[in-house]
């Protein structure tokens, strides 16, 4: 018997060296696809000054290309599913490529809203390439395979490197037109170095309503509210951080775009890790832990800058209460670590439970994540408005926070006999 189990144990699978190319490839596509998402982030500060726009309409116009990239996922994950990842990835790049040159000619605010639209297209890329990328690695590997391709989002970091050296140097105009470049060579790359395999297409015997049918599952309504946080609330404080830091902080627009990316870069290179750790530990035990180091972070953050009066013996004593610019960035870089692990631990959810069906439930969950990173920027706009408080920002994602943990403990954490119970390989 012993002799057996011993023979039946599978041997290595051996990753081919055009799976890797396949996943080099694609990580720089999506990296290059979300520095040009996270465009409005940087430009959107001199075109504020420019158009004299308030908090809310500076939010909306940062989330137009976040709508578009998040409406997009979910035909677009199934067409991956369908027609492959190489032809819909290139296509997809190509029709950016226009709209990102046109954009520094745009000078009224509709113009920007309206080609943020059709840049948006590029954040789609997402579930273009997750189930591209998973597909080409064996089962125990495609947490890692996704964490890697995840760490694209570290396009986001990317941006706020780029972008805020060419305003200064040569005005925001210049962004889009190296934007639009960088894209172009990357398309080339791509297209030289991907490969397809006629194995991985769903077969046409699949109808696209089938695949949709997985919408009525309440696991899917679950995981579409945890990554609306880890990458709702990614997209959203990516967006926002470089004009926080500028108005609470009163920083110049280079110094604030390097503190802010202390969030987007660790939020999104070390997605790769988390892969591994949700491969190694399940991806409950990693999202339980993401959710209450979210939740002690945004409690923290949420406290504004306070001054209160004690009356003491001595007279009235004043004190200052308030995260100065080191401690806010240092919490803020474990806030983005965190997410990053979570960004991984909700997709290796969907790659254990619905192996046959991952470019439409990726797709719906990646829409519910970029609908997260849409509304939020537009939320922080309205409520600093509304109370005048800039720290209200991480008061409104501590409650979604909570809504999480809430909803996890009574579905998860109560049926689950031993909580860092090694998953099944």
């Amino acid at each position: 018997m012993k002799t057996g189990q011993q023979q039946h144990h599978p041997a290595p699978v051996v990753v081919t060296r055009q799976a890797w190319s396949v996943l080099a490839v694609s990580t720089l596509a999506f990296t290059t696809c979300f520095m040009v998402w996270m465009m409005f982030g940087v430009i959107g500060i001199p075109i504020r000054k420019q158009l004299n726009l308030n908090a809310t309409e500076f939010g909306l116009l940062t989330s137009m290309p976040v709508l578009a990239g998040s409406l997009i996922r979910v035909p677009l994950g199934i067409w991956t599913d369908r027609y492959g990842g190489r032809i819909v990835m290139t296509v997809l790049m190509a029709v950016t490529v226009p709209a990102i040159w046109l954009m520094s000619y745009a000078t009224a605010y509709w113009h920007f809203l309206v080609i943020g639209l059709f840049v948006g297209l590029a954040g789609g890329s997402f579930s273009v390439g997750t189930p591209y990328v998973a597909r080409w690695f064996p089962k125990r590997r495609q947490g890692l395979a996704m964490g890697v391709y995840g760490a694209g989002n570290s396009g986001a970091a990317v941006n706020k490197f780029i972008a805020p050296a060419l305003v200064v140097a040569f005005g925001w105009t210049m962004v889009p037109q190296v934007y639009a470049a960088i894209m172009l060579g990357t398309l080339v790359l791509f297209w030289v170095f991907s490969a397809s395999d006629p194995a991985h297409l769903v077969p046409p015997t699949v109808s696209f309503k089938d695949q949709l049918k997985a919408l009525k599952d309440p696991k899917v309504l679950k995981y579409c509210q945890y990554y609306s946080i880890v990458f709702g609330g990614y997209v959203g404080l990516s967006l926002w951080m470089v004009q926080y830091y500028v108005g609470e902080y009163g920083l110049d627009i280079r110094i604030a775009a390097l503190l802010a990316a202390c969030f987007s870069l660790p939020g999104g290179v070390l997605r790769a890790i988390g892969g591994w750790l949700s491969d190694k530990y399940g991806a409950h035990s990693v999202t339980w832990w993401v959710m209450w180091v979210s939740w002690i972070c945004l409690f923290l953050l949420s406290y504004p800058q306070t001054d209160f009066t004690v009356l003491t013996v001595k007279g009235p004593q004043t004190f200052h209460l308030g995260l100065n610019v080191y401690t806010f960035t240092m919490i803020m870089a474990v806030l983005g670590v965190a997410w990053a692990f979570g960004k991984a631990s909700v997709f290796k959810y969907i790659s254990d439970d619905y192996p046959t069906n991952i470019g439409a439930i990726s797709g719906i969950v990646g829409l519910a994540g970029g609908l997260g990173g849409f509304i939020l920027p537009i939320m922080f706009g309205a409520l600093l408005d509304l109370t005048g408080v800039r720290s209200s920002a991480f008061m409104l994602l501590y409650g979604v926070v909570w809504v999480s943990l809430i909803w996890m403990y009574f579905t998860e954490v109560r049926r689950t006999r031993l909580m860092g119970e090694p998953a099944l390989a």
